[in-house]
């Protein structure tokens, strides 16, 4: 299609998706399907390939899939219209504006100004920093989500201050670089610590199941190598991929302490901005022992900036994009959970790990690794990824004589690691998808390609580790 107008391009792949999703939807169901949820694999397929070719954008693709999934009886309207209401993701939308706050107060470019003037005197070096800020604060922040919330005002104002806004063309890829920077950092650290992200422990009592118990320590002790090693070359393989502009800038440190001591003291919202951040932060970290709620915290401390004036409805009605992201996440998020109610991927699982059968232990194990990673396309969720398959894939690994410890920790570790591979991969992107640096189709390159390079640490590094220290 080279030759063909823009116009008629768009119109040929959107006929492409189209027959995509009546193929499936009139094929036979397989058996040990109900009809619902082959029909609503064919939806959600159809979504994710349209956003993948560029024939929709991500919001039009999933209104749409939902509206078919709906009219056609696929869906109840009441599951159907469940997202809209979770928790995680009324989560994201809040973070998103206390992230704004950081940012109109002038704390995000103090900040920024901080960061360059320590790490700055090259881009690699501000992109290690963003990692290294997330692997300190990670096992404080049993959300992955939260912990984004924390992250992504630094990511931006490290942005801004290296020159990297918006407007800014001839800086694009070094924003893109810091922006992505900060949502491949999330995949690692959270596999760093068993209580950097939800699904880690539940996972771990999953796996007490077949014998294998892990505990805070024992966790460390499986991560370290692994993670360390993809924590040291992420970065660099990032820097690679993305070819920022700008590379080095010796001058840069020494104009942001310039920047800093022109801006004097804290104003009188940067100190409300980061009073209200250190106790979201705090309470955030204390959710789990004190049985808090991560999305009733941002909206306390969305609350208290509204209520002294820091951000106001003028400022809120400007972010455009959060009711998009808000739309489409909840879609998908709905989707893919429905697929999962539905029966679809633990069907799928089994039929996928149930031919296995006549491999070689080592063989067996790094496919189902494998095949566990790929699936991750139809989730937009970590937890029910792992809630719907871990068990599954483990049970047939030790089955089939694969040892329970190094395939249940690669399992565990590839939950974290293959959040990045699509932009709803994680409740955890959507700060950093939604940035305006990347778009989605760079999203879904290096989603992929990350996913990938992890994937590679993991088993080249990972394998040897653990066959050493768990077994």
């Amino acid at each position: 299609m080279s030759g063909a107008t823009p116009a008629r391009r768009t119109l040929v792949l959107r006929a492409i998706v189209i027959a995509l999703a009546l193929a499936i939807w009139f094929s036979p169901v397989p058996e040990g399907l109900v009809p619902e949820a082959w029909h609503l694999f064919g939806l959600f397929l159809a979504a994710i390939a349209a956003v993948v070719i560029g024939a929709f954008p991500i919001l039009t693709a999933s209104v749409l899939a939902l509206a078919a999934a709906v009219l056609t009886g696929t869906l109840a309207p009441a599951k159907a219209y469940s997202g809209f209401a979770n928790g995680t993701i009324l989560l994201i939308v809040v973070a998103f504006l206390v992230a704004r706050a950081v940012v109109k107060c002038g704390l995000g470019e103090r900040l920024g100004h901080l960061v360059v003037s320590l790490f700055g005197r090259s881009t690699l070096g501000l992109g290690y920093s963003i990692f290294l800020v997330d692997g300190v604060i990670a096992p404080a922040f049993p959300s992955n989500t939260a912990r984004s919330g924390v992250l992504y005002p630094l990511a931006l104002s490290v942005a801004e201050a290296a020159g990297a806004k918006l407007d800014r063309p001839d800086r694009r890829r070094l924003g893109s670089f810091l922006m992505f920077s900060g949502m491949a950092s999330l995949t690692v650290s959270s596999a760093l610590w068993l209580t950097a992200m939800a699904a880690n422990p539940l996972g771990s009592e999953i796996a007490r199941g077949y014998g294998l118990t892990i505990g805070f320590g024992s966790w460390l002790v499986a991560s370290s190598v692994p993670t360390l090693a993809a924590m040291a070359l992420l970065p660099l393989f990032l820097y690679k991929l993305i070819k920022p502009e700008v590379t080095a800038t010796p001058e840069a440190p020494h104009a942001a302490r310039r920047a800093l001591a022109a801006m004097g003291p804290l104003s009188r919202d940067e100190k409300i901005v980061a009073a209200t951040f250190v106790g979201m932060v705090a309470l955030w970290a204390a959710a789990a022992t004190l049985g808090l709620d991560s999305t009733a915290i941002a909206f306390l401390g969305l609350g208290v900036l509204l209520t002294t004036g820091v951000l106001t409805l003028a400022d809120i009605a400007k972010e455009g994009d959060v009711l998009a992201t808000f739309i489409w996440f909840a879609v998908l998020f709905t989707l893919s959970g429905q697929l999962n109610e539905l029966g679809f991927m633990s069907y799928l699982g089994e039929r996928l790990a149930g031919g296995l059968g006549g491999l070689s232990p080592l063989v067996t194990g790094l496919v189902l690794v494998v095949a566990y990673v790929l699936l991750h396309y139809l989730f937009v969720s970590q937890t029910a990824h792992l809630l719907a398959l871990f068990g599954v894939f483990l049970d047939v690994g030790v089955k089939l004589g694969v040892p329970v410890a190094p395939l249940a920790f690669q399992l565990l570790f590839a939950t974290n690691y293959f959040s990045a591979n699509t932009p709803q991969g994680s409740s955890a992107n959507l700060l950093f998808a939604g940035s305006g640096y990347l778009t989605q189709g760079e999203l879904y390159k290096l989603g992929a390609l990350t996913t990938v390079f992890n994937l590679l640490v993991y088993l080249l590094v990972g394998v040897p580790w653990l066959l050493f220290v768990a077994r």
